[in-house]
């Protein structure tokens, strides 16, 4: 690491990209590292700074980077719209569906309901799902990767309240669940561009759709 000392008219460069910050609303605080004794150090014991150096200066040390500004200002963006397997129509159609309690908590409403088989414990489906917090807001889905999520029903692959819920259902069918938190994420998991959090413990809901469990027959047309 070298040191970089100001001479008066980088000072005043500085000073002034500073100022200008604050007037923005950006608030940038001067590092303990540059102090007065820094800044006005002799000149002729150390190279003084360009103009660009100040400029590097003040964005290094702030945390602030050219390729972090489009993100901060990409944060206030509204999210983009994100398919999902029950839209406004069927949202409305939910509300006259009857919801149904298991024992362990789990709730869920059928969106529709299939006409193949059910999955045995240890089975293999192929399934699609959309993962949301309470408001809505989804932080994962099958829909957008693009093709549905293979796993072992009922044998822990996945939260116990899908696990559940599931097994109840039809080759063909679409169902929301509402997961309990101690049928959800224990853990919780951490937020990530375009990912609510989800807290340990706390409740999430599941819209899934059985799309078709591998070496069983449906009996759908």
């Amino acid at each position: 690491m070298f040191t970089c000392v100001l001479g008066f008219e980088n000072l005043r460069f500085l000073l002034c990209i500073l100022g200008s910050a604050s007037r923005k609303g950006t608030t940038i605080k001067t590092p303990r590292c540059i102090s007065t004794r820094v800044i006005v150090a002799s000149e002729t014991r150390n190279k003084s700074c360009s103009r660009r150096d100040a400029m590097l200066l003040v964005l290094g040390v702030s945390g602030l980077s050219m390729n972090y500004l489009p993100a901060a200002y990409a944060a206030g963006l509204p999210p983009e719209d994100k398919p999902r397997l029950c839209e406004a129509e069927c949202e409305k159609e939910l509300e006259n569906v009857p919801m149904v309690t298991t024992e362990s908590g789990l709730q869920y409403k059928d969106i529709k309901v299939g006409k193949g088989p059910s999955p045995p414990v240890g089975y293999q489906v192929a399934a699609n799902y959309v993962a949301m917090v309470p408001s809505g807001q989804i932080f994962d889905s099958s829909l957008e990767k693009g093709l549905p999520y293979l796993f072992r029903v009922g044998s822990g692959q996945v939260i116990k309240g899908l696990d559940e819920g599931l097994l109840t259902m039809k080759a063909g069918g679409k169902r929301r669940l509402y997961i309990p938190g101690p049928l959800a994420f224990p853990k919780g998991l951490v937020s990530a561009p375009g990912r609510p959090r989800v807290a340990p413990n706390s409740p999430v809901v599941f819209d899934v759709s059985l799309e078709y469990i591998p070496g069983l027959e449906s009996d759908e047309e």
